[in-house]
C-alpha cells in the first residue's frame, strides 16, 4: 500500500466514489427548496461519506481499520439507496436509473473491496 493522501487517488474505488458522491450532488440540485436541510442534506452526507470513511480506513494504514471504514462505506451506499427511493416515491426531480445503477456497481465494489481486506492482519 502506499502511504499518503495521494495514493487515495490511484485506488479506483475511492475514485468511484467521489464521482458518485458528484452523482448524487447534481441529481439532488433539482429537488425542492423545501428539502434543502432535510432529504437533500442528507443524502449528500450519506454521500460523500463513502469515499471518506474509504479514505480514512486507508489512512489509518491497518487491514482491520480498512476493513472497518469500509463496512461504514458500505453501510452509507444503502443509506443512499434508501434516501433515493423515498425522493423517487415523492416525485423529486430527477433521473433514478443511472444512480442506481452507479450505486449498485459501487456496492459490488465495495464489497469485493471488503472481501480482499477482511482476514489481511
Amino acid at each position: 500500500m502506499n502511504s499518503g493522501p495521494r495514493s487515495l487517488e490511484q485506488l479506483e474505488i475511492w475514485n468511484e466514489a467521489v464521482a458518485f458522491s458528484q452523482t448524487i450532488y447534481r441529481l439532488s440540485q433539482a429537488w425542492p427548496d423545501a428539502e434543502k436541510f432535510g432529504l437533500t442534506s442528507q443524502i449528500r452526507r450519506a454521500a460523500v461519506s463513502i469515499p471518506a470513511n474509504l479514505a480514512e480506513g486507508l489512512g489509518r494504514g491497518r487491514a482491520g481499520e480498512i476493513v472497518r471504514f469500509a463496512r461504514i462505506s458500505l453501510g452509507s451506499a444503502y443509506e443512499v439507496f434508501t434516501l433515493l427511493k423515498i425522493a423517487e416515491q415523492l416525485g423529486y426531480a430527477g433521473s433514478y436509473p443511472p444512480a442506481y445503477s452507479e450505486l449498485e456497481r459501487l456496492t459490488k465494489r465495495l464489497s469485493a473491496y471488503l472481501r480482499h481486506w477482511e482476514g489481511k492482519p
